[in-house]
């Protein structure tokens, strides 16, 4: 028996919900497949113990994580904390302490959820967005001088290293030489951004060499914003800065049909440290409490959380109960059902169960 240990930290708004319906589906698959464990901790960090102790996690926090195998994270913020106190106050120390430099962002358009887009469907839109996630545009790096003055200035700075850029394109370009188009498309912005952006492009160039079998293009992060709405079949696997990335994928989960259905997984490639898997809905507290959170995105960062892990076949098993369960038309309300969460998740454990997925 395969044991794996589990970080789970549900945090704030829908967290708690989502991650709950995470876990029930993940343990039915355990009971359907048999031949693998997965030992789970939860962790009650965010909001509510900031609150409490004027902190997100412990100052040991990440020290308690290091020895797991994944993590499981549900979302952060609160209406009543700032945002830039809940993001650096969990979320990013735990990517950045334990170099999640990778965060892969898989978005498709799932049977029976019908998407935006005029004339597109299932099979016609299937991406794989890598982010950078370690530096670029979020490396907090800058200040604020003269504070509350007329002469007030603050500053943002994009920390682009060698380093930093190789190892992310050359993820980007193994996962593209990995899927059956083999197409990889570059997003910059070097015609304004005349220093990092323009680092980005030659790196880009010079790492291309190593996979001659991956075509690849270069687009403007304006134009691919475009490409992305009226050629959606043109795109196949994406990589772009912290801060580009960031906005393009939750612009590929409204398309794919709602920020409900979206993954990510914040990876450390060399494994090193535990990886991160997570949905990017946010913690939605305006539906909290409701029931209606779509836990989709959740079970689909579960399947992410097993690949990673080394159990493909039982992700797949899931996905395969997910897709049966959206293409019944059994959906939350941001997909246009009037389904629950918990129904949403009881249909996809039964359709685990039943032996169908």
């Amino acid at each position: 028996m395969r044991e794996y240990a589990i970080a789970a930290i549900p945090a704030d708004g829908i967290g708690p919900e989502v991650i709950s319906a995470g876990l029930q589906v993940l343990e039915a698959l355990e009971r359907r497949c048999g031949d693998f464990r997965l030992k789970v901790e939860e962790f009650p960090w965010g909001s509510a113990h900031y609150r409490k102790t004027g902190v997100m996690m412990p100052a040991d926090g990440l020290e308690r994580l290091k020895p797991f195998d994944a993590i499981y994270f549900g979302a952060v913020g609160a209406p009543d904390v700032p945002d830039h106190v809940t993001l650096w106050g969990l979320r990013l120390p735990i990517c950045q302490g334990f170099d999640q430099y990778a965060n892969v962002r898989p978005t498709k358009i799932l049977p029976g959820i019908t998407p935006p887009l005029r004339d597109c469907g299932p099979g016609d839109l299937d991406w794989v967005i890598v982010r950078e996630n370690s530096e670029g545009e979020y490396a907090g790096h800058g200040g604020r001088a003269h504070r509350g003055l007329p002469e007030e200035v603050a500053t943002e700075t994009a920390i682009f290293t060698r380093v930093g850029v190789t190892r992310i394109m050359r993820y980007a370009f193994r996962l593209a030489q990995a899927r059956p188009r083999k197409l990889l498309t570059v997003v910059t912005k070097s015609n304004a951004q005349r220093h990092g952006m323009v680092m980005w492009d030659e790196i880009a160039e010079q790492v291309s060499q190593e996979f001659p079998d991956v075509t690849w293009d270069k687009m403007l992060v304006d134009a691919m914003t475009m490409r992305m709405v009226l050629k959606p079949g043109s795109l196949d696997t994406i990589v772009a800065t912290n801060l580009h990335a960031d906005i393009l994928s939750d612009l590929a989960a409204a398309l794919a049909g709602s920020l409900g259905v979206a993954p990510t997984g914040n990876i450390d490639p060399e494994r090193r440290f535990p990886s991160m898997f997570e949905p990017i809905h946010g913690s939605a507290f305006d539906i909290t409490g409701k029931g209606i959170a779509n836990p989709v995105a959740t079970f689909w960062t579960g399947a992410q959380m097993l690949e990673h892990l080394g159990e493909p076949a039982a992700a797949a098993r899931l996905m395969h109960a997910v897709a049966q369960v959206t293409g019944a038309g059994i959906l939350t309300p941001d997909l246009g059902g009037r389904a629950t969460t918990r129904e949403v998740t009881e249909a996809v454990c039964e359709a685990i169960r039943a032996g169908n997925a």
